[in-house]
């Protein structure tokens, strides 16, 4: 059995390839996500949430919808996709859903997702959710950084949009930056035995971030 059929196996799951498929792959990555990001500010001037929006590959959204019951040809609704959208957020836990947030230098924890689900549009998925912080924030500096610790999955923001400020007082200002891109040759000169030492607490891979900055006074 082909490493990605044995992906395309475990579909209910984005990281159930990094749990049970890795070890056996041949080359990292193996997912794409088009990244495009929302940061939610409070009424009174915090920030609460970072907002997702992650659309994938063909080929994982092709093995993603395979066996999932839909009524209408071609076409998956909200609903219908709403257990994949669970499977994904339990799946996405341990990974701390691949978004670290940094407040004035500090680390700054979020809490459990709300508002997620699947969308389906031209043989393509995307993944909706929201990660609010478990408590507002009301930093100078907020950096956001989004990436896979084991290069499973590969994020680049979208060309015209990566992230917006939303209800954020009109000094707030926002930047981003792509990663640098991991080459074939970055691959073949590490070695599988490499990327497949890395875990969800391996520090290696946030040199690929995809850096959201929120500036504040």
């Amino acid at each position: 059995m082909s490493d990605w059929l044995k992906f395309g196996l475990c579909r209910a799951a984005i990281l159930c390839g990094v749990t049970a498929g890795a070890h056996v792959a041949s080359a990292h990555p193996h997912v794409w996500v088009t990244l495009k990001s929302d940061i939610i500010f409070a009424a009174d001037g915090s920030i609460s949430a970072v907002r997702h929006a992650w659309t994938f590959d063909d080929m994982y959204s092709a093995f993603a919808t395979q066996g999932v019951a839909h009524k209408q040809p071609g076409v998956f609704t909200r609903e219908e996709l709403a257990p994949l959208a669970q499977t994904n957020m339990d799946s996405l836990k341990e990974y701390k859903y691949f978004t670290y947030a940094k407040a004035d230098q500090k680390k700054v924890p979020f809490g459990d997702p709300v508002d997620y689900w699947n969308e389906y549009d031209k043989g393509i998925v995307t993944l909706h959710f929201t990660l609010p912080f478990k408590t507002p924030i009301k930093p100078h500096l907020l950096q956001i950084d989004v990436y896979d610790p084991t290069i499973f999955v590969d994020f680049s923001f979208a060309k015209k949009y990566t992230a917006n400020l939303i209800g954020a007082p009109a000094d707030c200002k926002l930047s981003s930056e792509q990663p640098r891109a991991l080459t074939a040759a970055d691959s073949q000169r590490l070695g599988e035995t490499f990327f497949n030492s890395l875990s969800s607490g391996s520090g290696w891979a946030a040199q690929y971030a995809n850096k959201i900055v929120v500036q504040c006074p």
